[in-house]
């Protein structure tokens, strides 16, 4: 593996966490929270590889951040 391949994984991660970030902090403060909220948001903080609306949907239901959720329960 390439150093470049690693720093490529290692953004993805971070634009994933980003993307959660982002997700419960309109939650909790009350606003509108979906995929295009989301997006808008990042492109708002001029944040770089802004994923598409359906990649961003992909990674809230990955980490259970759907339908008022706030993560997975037990």
């Amino acid at each position: 593996m390439s150093n470049q391949s690693l720093d490529t994984e290692y953004k993805k991660e971070e634009i994933k966490e980003i993307v959660k970030i982002i997700r419960l902090e309109l939650y909790n403060s009350g606003l509108f929270c979906g995929a295009k909220a989301i997006k808008n948001k990042m492109e708002k903080n001029d944040i770089e590889s802004v994923p598409s609306e359906s990649t961003i949907g992909q990674i809230l239901s990955h980490s259970g951040l759907t339908h008022g959720r706030t993560g997975f329960y037990e």
